[in-house]
């Protein structure tokens, strides 16, 4: 199960430079991750300083 960026995001960008996958990119709002790419490593989830990456 991939993991998905809520609205708590705040743009830092913290958890696109630690992804193994390069799953993850700055979208519209937030940043978002591509469910396709990402290996459900919660890597991502890990490093956000806010918390708001969670399993999809």
């Amino acid at each position: 199960m991939a993991y998905k960026i809520n609205d708590g995001c705040i743009s830092c960008g913290a958890c696109a430079g630690e992804c193994p996958a390069g799953a993850i990119s700055e979208g519209a709002d937030h940043f978002e991750i591509d469910e396709a790419t990402c290996l459900d490593c919660g890597t991502c989830a890990a490093t956000c300083p806010t918390g708001s990456i969670e399993q999809a």
